[in-house]
């Protein structure tokens, strides 16, 4: 059996190289494409997310984290598929209409995918009937909402009405710089998250 720990250390290291022979490795060994995935893969993100919940790491270090994850889950992807392991929720992401920043929502969606979501990350300046059209298409259970100007925050309330008139059952998220959990309750959002780890943590409450 391959050392998972030692997959887990490289992806908080931030290891592509390694991360890459540890699957590799773990994949030739006949390990468990469960186990890779959990005490590999998305235990070291677990691990990761914990620690910038505490502020004992920054956007930087989960970025090159989320990034060695990425190299290494190209290799486990096809199969996971095979072994007919399902992801634990599915996940649209966006930046609403006349927004243009990407960060955070790259950030969400990226600890998303560490923490065993499949993510849709349906880009940015996402006018209200690409949700809709993206939400009918890929029939995710959670949806989140980016914004991080004032200015286009009503463009989550005018989402969120044409996400709930077009019959999408998904749960929405919102989140941004200026948004608070006072707005999502205005709007009728199902949950706001200030920032990435949390986000993870909200999506799997309401998967649940």
């Amino acid at each position: 059996m391959a050392d998972l720990k030692a997959l887990a250390e490289a992806v908080m290291k931030g290891n592509q190289s390694g991360a890459l022979e540890l699957t590799k490795a773990a994949l030739s060994d006949g390990d468990p494409v469960k186990s890779i995935l959990n005490e590999g893969l998305i235990g070291g993100m677990d691990i990761i997310a914990a620690r910038w919940k505490k502020n004992e790491v920054y956007i930087p270090e989960v970025l090159i984290a989320a990034r060695a994850m990425k190299t290494a889950m190209a290799l486990l992807e096809p199969e996971l598929v095979k072994a007919g392991v399902e992801p634990i929720g599915t996940f649209m992401i966006g930046t609403v209409a006349g927004d243009l920043h990407d960060i955070g929502k790259n950030l969400v969606a990226m600890m998303l995918k560490g923490a065993g979501f499949q993510v849709f990350d349906v880009g940015i300046d996402v006018p209200p009937e690409k949700f809709v059209e993206q939400a009918k298409a890929t029939g995710v259970r959670l949806i989140g909402l980016s914004a991080l100007l004032t200015t286009t925050m009503p463009g989550m309330e005018t989402s969120i009405k044409a996400l709930k008139d077009a019959g999408v059952s998904a749960k929405i998220m919102i989140g941004g710089a200026p948004v608070t959990q006072a707005y999502a309750d205005k709007i009728g959002a199902d949950g706001y998250s200030a920032d990435a780890a949390s986000a993870v943590d909200l999506a799997k409450r309401l998967t649940a």
